[in-house]
């Protein structure tokens, strides 16, 4: 039977994302000519900034490709706004093993297709490619120039970094409230720099437009997930026989509490999860042995730990309130004082293991509705119990029936 799900796992994982929707969202695109053209764009919450996007006219057309060379401009309704322009940027590497000796940017002519973050009197830009993240700003219709930001290799061998975008941003950007000593406190990151274009915009009296505001992305969940085990544990030496036991199947109780952070790219898909768990086993089993007095041998296993799965989910979407959602976990298991007996029929005991637990893979699909119910499925590979043991190979397996509710 569990292998029967492994099966029906390892299925749900390579093919479930062949029947998910495909998320058309109204928008537009702007062409070469100037002419806009309302269509449905597919949203994929593009982490690295596009060259290229695929659309359809309406909902029951077959879906077309639109390209940099054709496109000037093109945005989803209340997520998000791209711009093509012909800038100069700095492909300087941060890799630490790549740093250049040179402090100064090395601007490269391009024409990209820039995510618009702030639009107003002074707009903000961003672009993605890789390990390369780079802002630009302009000034009421001005050049767009890239902030500077760049870190490289002192004679010393130590690192330097130039931050000549906080001297930009001193110089261009002014306002009879900001100091120097508000500029040095920003950093070249997203939300710094959001609120300081925010403050800008503001300070003279300018509507503006926050396009990451429109997004409001919820990036951390915290689930209590209770449930129930259906475990099984056997046991044998490779030397002798007469102390292998199948303790069979067991119900057992879990809850976990899980969190949950969603990664800010490609529509909220993706996620790394650690749900902390406390689950146990127990269960006793008799058997006839010659060897021990009295002629009987009990042997009893009382397994209780904390498990940590740290793993990824992702999610596929049928609409806003119903998503079913994949998980792959690595799982270290905690041993809580658990015992693993033997004893004689008169209750005397006659040995006793150790248990040492080994971690495991743990696959799991599951269903969750308006963000706030769920339940999963989850199967746990075999887990070796007597870790350390020369002799001595266990088989503990579970299939886990886990529900779930967020609390924010």
């Amino acid at each position: 039977m569990k292998q029967q799900l492994l099966l029906i796992l390892l299925t749900a994982f390579l093919s479930l994302n062949c029947y998910a929707q495909i998320n058309y969202e109204k928008g537009y695109y702007i062409d070469n000519e100037g002419q806009k053209t309302e269509v449905l764009i597919k949203n994929i919450d593009w982490n690295n900034n596009p060259t290229e996007f695929e659309f359809r006219q309406s909902a029951d057309s077959q879906s077309e490709n639109a390209t940099i060379k054709t496109v000037r401009e093109f945005g989803i309704n209340n997520f998000s706004k791209y711009s093509r322009q012909l800038v100069n940027i700095d492909r300087s590497s941060g890799n630490l093993d790549l740093l250049s000796e040179d402090s100064s940017p090395r601007f490269k002519e391009e024409e990209l297709f820039l995510e618009v973050l702030i639009e107003g009197k002074a707009n903000l830009y961003l672009y993605n490619d890789g390990n390369i993240t780079r802002y630009f700003y302009s000034k009421d219709g001005s050049k767009i120039e890239q902030l500077i930001f760049k870190k490289y290799l002192t004679s010393d061998n130590n690192i330097g970094t130039n931050e000549g975008y906080k001297q930009q941003l001193f110089n261009d950007l002014k306002c009879p409230a900001f100091t120097m000593r508000k500029v040095e406190n920003v950093d070249y990151r997203k939300n710094e720099l959001i609120s300081f274009f925010e403050d800008y915009n503001k300070c003279h009296n300018q509507d503006y437009i926050n396009f990451k505001e429109k997004q409001k992305k919820d990036l951390f969940n915290l689930n209590i997930r209770p449930g129930i085990n259906f475990s099984s544990l056997s046991m044998y030496n490779t030397v002798s026989d007469f102390k292998d036991t199948d303790f069979g199947d067991e119900l057992g109780f879990r809850l976990g509490i899980e969190g949950e952070f969603i990664m800010p790219f490609n529509k909220n898909k993706w996620a790394i999860i650690l749900e902390p768990t406390y689950r146990n086993y127990k269960s006793e089993q008799s058997q006839e042995s010659g060897t021990v007095s009295g002629g009987i041998l009990i042997t009893r296993v009382d397994y209780k730990s904390i498990e940590l799965p740290i793993g990824v989910r992702h999610y596929l979407y049928f609409n806003d309130n119903s998503k079913l959602f994949l998980n792959a976990s690595y799982v270290v298991d905690l041993n809580l004082d658990s015992t693993l007996e033997f004893f004689r029929q008169n209750g005397s005991m006659y040995s006793s293991l150790d248990i040492k637990p080994k971690g495991v893979i743990a696959l799991g699909v599951g269903y969750k509705f308006m963000d706030k119910y769920s339940i999963e499925m989850r199967y746990h590979t075999s887990r070796e119990l007597l870790v350390g043991y020369s002799y001595w190979r266990s088989d503990y397996e579970t299939v886990s029936m886990i529900i779930g509710y967020s609390l924010f």
